[in-house]
């Protein structure tokens, strides 16, 4: 199956990795195999899965050569040697297992990703949880396009050294085999934390991982040789035991504009609901293709939703299209935020990254910000305390104060009505009048009780916030309390 040059990667994606067995003989018995894996391609959301369920071996694909696939240039290998690796097939299919399909990481755009271990010096495999643990990424062998993209990572992985760009450690090239090997990130993609984890990403990590990321883009952007990375999405982003965040997958890399150049003219690829709309139209490539992408990425960082996703009502499937309306207004944009987050999100943190989505989304290239804009706005993002649950909870305390006063108000004039006639308080009119041997004056104390005592047992306390809350012709007055040894109530008589 040929790719298409003026279609994106979205069109490619029902290839199956079957696929990769038809470039070399197979054997179901060969006790060198690897799996086929069925690659199920989810249309609602555009994203694609291994088939775990369906699993049955085929013989590796031995390095042949292949005609097609032309062999590392020589300046290449002479360029990277210093910095890179030269790792044998055999090292690594040692170093995975047989490329065994527990050992499977994930699957990129051009191949499986293993998880494997070689010694801390040297290209030698090491046992399983010893030596140094790394991802090994194959090429699927099948065309001129893929080796481009394979030395598109090297070229630019080999060269280009950064805390958030991903490592590339070294590389194997035998006759038709391609294969990458890169630092190991413990905690996986960013996306598998977004959307398939059942504990939600904390607003704080979030912030984090988006600003390495924004760092990261600034870095190649800002080069004297400017990248630009062409597929910045939340696959793309591998996150480490302290999620710091890293970008991988440079096979769409494209070096930047050089000279009086504006653009880059190229083929459209990259991922549906990423790429910027001026590049979907043009094939006009430059910055703020990726500043785009980087804002599609917040938005999804923001509300937890794909930036496709199919199995949402009609007007909620594309990201940008449903968020846009709700980012620059206050009252509604509260409406988007992630709701698995449950107000554990900063306040201002939220509004500022809504604003920043807004502006990286922008119709117009030239109104979108720079990467290194964008990395200003979000480095002070770490450091704000004002959290929405805590500002909700201070807003229910005051109107659970307020209700409790129009609650009190009804409970102490009818449902304890009762109660008031039998009271002490509730006493003659002749006493009230100062008539006969009971009278007393209305601001004698009645109602004494060790403060103590009653605030242990909360009928102290309830007795001041309802009363003194209330002002009405047949409650009891609350004057004041009396504070010292012995704490007690004061009250007048009301008429009942």
């Amino acid at each position: 199956m040929e790719e298409n040059e003026n279609c994106g990667c979205w069109a490619v994606l029902k290839r199956t990795v079957s696929d990769v067995s038809k470039s070399s003989p197979s054997s179901k018995h060969s006790p060198n195999s690897i799996p086929r894996l069925t690659l199920l391609y989810d249309s609602a959301t555009e994203t694609r899965y291994l088939n775990a369920s369906d699993r049955d071996f085929c013989a590796p694909a031995e390095p042949r050569l292949s005609f097609d696939n032309a062999p590392l240039p020589t300046r290449l290998e002479d360029k990277y040697k210093p910095q890179l690796l030269k790792f044998s097939f055999q090292e690594l299919r040692s170093a995975t297992g047989n490329f065994r399909p527990d050992s499977i990481l994930g699957e990129g755009g051009f191949g499986f990703v293993f998880k494997g271990w070689i010694e801390e010096n040297g290209t030698a495999p090491a046992k399983p949880g010893s030596g140094i643990t790394v991802a090994v990424k194959s090429l699927k062998p099948d065309g001129l396009q893929g080796h481009r993209e394979w030395e598109a990572e090297v070229s630019f992985l080999g060269q280009l050294h950064h805390p958030n760009l991903v490592k590339l450690i070294g590389y194997c090239i035998e006759d038709d085999q391609r294969l990458l090997v890169y630092e190991f990130m413990t905690r996986g993609s960013l996306e598998n934390h977004l959307f398939r984890r059942t504990i939600p990403l904390p607003w704080s990590n979030r912030i984090k991982i988006a600003l390495a990321a924004a760092k990261g883009l600034a870095f190649l952007h800002n080069g004297p040789e400017p990248v630009i990375y062409r597929d910045f999405k939340t696959s793309n982003i591998l996150l480490d035991t302290e999620y710091n965040a890293k970008l991988s997958d440079f096979g769409l890399a494209k070096a930047g504009p050089q000279g009086d150049k504006t653009h880059v003219s190229t083929r459209v690829v990259g991922t549906y609901g990423y790429a910027a709309p001026e590049y979907l139209m043009t094939g006009h490539l430059t910055s703020k293709s990726d500043v785009y992408s980087f804002g599609v990425v917040l938005l999804e960082i923001l509300t937890g939703r794909r930036s496709m996703d199919k199995k949402r009502p009609s007007g909620e499937q594309n990201l940008v299209s449903w968020a846009r309306p709700y980012l620059d207004d206050k009252r509604k944009l509260y409406h988007i935020v992630d709701p698995r987050l449950e107000l554990n999100y900063s306040i201002q943190g939220v509004q500022k990254v809504s604003r920043l989505a807004s502006h990286c989304i922008s119709r117009d290239p030239k109104s979108r910000p720079t990467m290194d804009e964008v990395v200003k706005v979000l480095v002070p993002l770490q450091d704000l305390n004002d959290l929405a649950i805590l500002a909700y909870h201070s807003r229910l305390s005051q109107q659970g104060r307020r209700k409790k006063k129009s609650d009190g108000l009804h409970q102490l004039t009818y449902t304890q009505s009762r109660n008031i006639r039998t009271s002490p308080l509730n006493i003659s009119q002749r006493a009230r009048d100062g008539r006969g041997k009971d009278s007393i004056k209305p601001s004698t104390i009645i109602d004494e009780v060790t403060f103590q005592q009653e605030l242990r047992k909360g009928s102290l306390v309830d007795e001041i916030v309802n009363i003194a809350a209330i002002s009405y012709i047949n409650v009891v007055k609350f004057l004041s309390v009396l504070e010292g040894r012995r704490e007690k109530t004061t009250h007048s008589v009301a008429a009942l």
